[in-house]
């Protein structure tokens, strides 16, 4: 096994090597793990082929198995929990702002408080190829917590987040480099602590947030060049 990072390790072999007198042709099967933990996941690789093309010199095709068992991988090791502190790149998030949108919020909190916000996926993360574009689904949990003085953190609401995105994947240095970019967002409320009230109401501030803070988050991570090709 290759390590790619601290939370994952990439198992490769080559099934079979077959020379024709205009080509040669390589079928090598990759399996991404958790660090430490070959424990497959329960998917089901598609047999696929390259178009007959002979354009280039080398062609070089991946299928959703190698980037699913990618996911599945990271998604294991809690790679897709974040977590996001009161202080944002553009304003601070506080229960004075969600009161200003939700008045349950400011009778719940009369002395303005910090808030955080905790992200966990519900479901594995899908990887979907088609032509000409990559997407990932992702199912997650948002719960929004107030920060007490004493720094303990008392909930708020629980918000269900889907999230369609689009990702493009550059080989920059010999180093494969992935960028995300979020296409939709859907909200629904699956559990308040402050009462009843339309999820319409913070939805705008809640995408501004995912797009503002976690979205160049992960493309930090994505964007440092440490998966050699």
């Amino acid at each position: 096994p290759v390590r790619i990072d601290d939370l994952a390790e990439i198992d490769y072999s080559l099934n079979s090597l077959e020379v024709f007198q205009p080509y040669i042709d390589m079928d090598l099967k990759g399996i991404v793990y958790p660090a430490g933990n070959h424990t497959g996941p329960s998917y089901v690789a598609a047999p696929f082929a390259i178009p007959d093309q002979s354009d280039y010199m080398f062609y070089f095709a991946v299928s959703e198995y190698f980037f699913q068992t990618y996911v599945f991988s990271y998604y294991t090791t809690g790679a897709f929990n974040i977590t996001i502190a009161e202080t944002c790149r553009y304003f601070n998030i506080s229960t004075e702002m969600f009161g200003s949108l939700i008045p349950e919020v400011a009778k719940y909190s009369i002395i303005p408080n910090p808030v955080m916000m905790k992200l966990m996926p519900t479901e594995i993360p899908l990887i979907s190829f088609q032509k000409n574009s990559f997407t990932l689904e992702i199912e997650e949990s948002m719960e929004v917590f107030a920060v007490l003085p004493d720094s303990t953190t008392q909930p708020l609401f629980t918000v269900n987040v889907a999230a369609n995105t689009s990702i493009d994947l550059n080989v920059f240095d010999q180093k494969l480099t992935g960028s995300l970019c979020l296409n939709r967002l859907q909200f629904s409320l699956a559990h308040s602590d402050v009462g009843s009230f339309e999820i319409s109401l913070v939805e705008n501030i809640l995408s501004y947030i995912l797009q503002t803070e976690v979205i160049p988050s992960v493309n930090g991570k994505a964007t440092t060049p440490s998966h050699t090709v």
